[in-house]
C-alpha cells in the first residue's frame, strides 16, 4: 500500500502578519486568504526493512536513518523529520520503516506557505496511513505547533488553517484559539478575481523568520508606527471580506495597494527597490494594487488588474524574467487516499 496526501498553497489577501504572536495574543488578529491549485504534496510507503527514508523530490535531497526515535534535528529536511519524531511522540510505535516522498509545487521561501503546507500534507499521509483520528482544527493546530514549538521556526498560524480547510476563508486569531470561518462567495465573483489577479513569482526567495523576528519584537517593543500598521492591515480583512461578499471586486486593487503600504511599515525589508521597480511596473501597466506574497523580501507578488489590464500587465512582468504563475481557487483543503 501507498498512502497519499495533498494539500493546497495559499494566497494571503488581506491582514497578514496579524495572526503573528505577539500581535495576536495583545489585539488579536484577521486575516483573509484563500487556497489555490498548487500543492505540497506527501507519500508514505511503508518498507520491510527497520528504516525511515526521506526523498524530497522537488529539493533533490534524500535521507535515509535506521528508525530509531527521536530522528536528529540537523538542518537536513527538518520539517519531514520534526513531522515524524512528533507522530511518533504523541502516537507511540509505528508499524514499520517508511519511505516518505514529498513535492511542493512551489519553491521554499516564496511566500504562499509552502513550509506549512508541506507539514500539513506529511501530517494527512500520516493520519491516512495510522488512521490518526484528527479533525480540520486538531490538525492545524499540530501541525502549528511541530512548526513553531518543536521546530522553532518563526511564523504565524494562518498557513496551517489553510491548508487543512481550503477555500476561502476570514480567519481570526485570539491567543491560542483560532477561529475559521469560511466565506460563500458568489462563484461569478471568484471568476472574475481569478481572472483579474495575476501571480506572479520574482525568481527570488527570502528567509521569512528574519522578517517574522523583527515583526515581533517591534511589537514586544511598542513600536508605535509597527503596531499601527498591524492594526491597520486586520481593518484591510475586513474591508476585503465586504468587498467579496457584495462583489464589490474591482475595490480590491485599492484595499490591496493600501494594505501594501501598511505591511511594508511593520519591519524593515518586507520590500526592496527591486520589489518597488516591479510594483511600479505593474501599476503603470493597468494594475490597481498588489502586494508581496507571504512575509516578504521576495517570492510571490500579486496584482491586481481591472477590465482587460491583465495582458499589459504581464507583458510588463514578464520584462522581468520572473514568471506569470496560472491557478485556479479550490474548496477543498488537505486530502488524503491510498492506493
Amino acid at each position: 500500500m501507498i498512502y497519499r496526501s495533498k494539500a493546497p498553497l495559499r494566497i494571503g489577501l488581506a491582514g497578514g502578519g496579524t495572526d503573528v504572536s505577539p500581535y495576536s495574543d495583545l489585539y488579536g488578529g484577521a486575516i483573509l486568504n484563500a487556497t489555490i491549485s498548487l500543492y505540497a504534496r506527501a507519500s508514505i510507503e511503508p518498507l520491510t526493512e527497520n528504516k525511515v527514508i526521506f526523498e524530497s523530490a522537488d529539493r533533490r535531497e534524500s535521507l535515509s536513518y535506521d528508525a530509531v526515535y527521536p530522528l536528529p534535528l540537523d538542518g537536513k529536511l527538518d520539517i519531514l523529520k520534526g513531522v515524524v519524531n512528533r507522530i511518533f511522540k504523541d502516537y507511540g510505535k509505528l508499524p514499520s520503516g517508511f519511505r516518505l516522498t514529498t513535492y511542493v509545487d512551489a519553491p521554499p521561501g516564496s511566500g504562499l506557505g509552502t513550509s506549512s503546507t508541506l507539514v500539513v500534507a506529511v501530517l494527512g499521509a500520516f493520519a491516512e496511513w495510522l488512521k490518526l483520528p484528527l479533525g480540520e482544527y486538531d490538525m492545524a493546530h499540530l501541525a502549528y505547533s511541530i512548526e513553531r514549538e518543536d521546530l522553532q521556526q518563526a511564523g504565524g498560524k494562518q498557513d496551517q488553517y489553510a491548508a487543512t480547510f481550503g477555500g476561502v476563508n476570514f480567519m481570526e486569531f485570539y491567543g491560542d484559539k483560532v477561529i475559521v470561518n469560511p466565506l460563500r462567495i458568489k462563484d461569478v465573483y471568484l471568476h472574475e478575481l481569478e481572472n483579474n489577479l495575476v501571480l506572479f513569482y520574482t525568481s527570488t526567495s527570502r528567509l521569512s523568520s528574519t522578517i517574522i523576528s523583527e515583526q515581533q519584537k517591534n511589537v514586544n517593543e511598542k513600536k508605535d508606527d509597527s503596531i499601527a500598521a498591524m492594526h491597520h492591515l486586520k481593518e484591510q480583512s475586513v474591508m476585503m471580506k465586504e468587498a467579496l461578499l457584495r462583489g464589490t471586486i474591482d475595490k480590491i486593487g485599492e484595499i490591496l495597494d493600501y494594505g501594501f503600504e501598511q505591511k511594508k511599515k511593520m519591519a524593515h525589508g518586507i520590500s526592496n527597490p527591486q520589489l518597488d521597480e516591479i510594483y511600479e511596473a505593474a501599476r503603470k501597466a493597468g494594475a490597481s494594487g498588489g502586494k508581496i506574497s507571504g512575509a516578504g523580501g521576495g517570492g510571490f507578488m500579486i496584482f491586481y488588474c481591472p477590465k482587460n489590464t491583465r495582458f499589459p500587465v504581464v507583458d510588463a512582468l514578464n520584462k522581468f524574467g520572473g514568471d506569470v504563475k496560472r491557478y485556479h481557487f479550490t474548496n477543498n483543503g488537505v486530502q488524503t487516499w491510498s492506493i
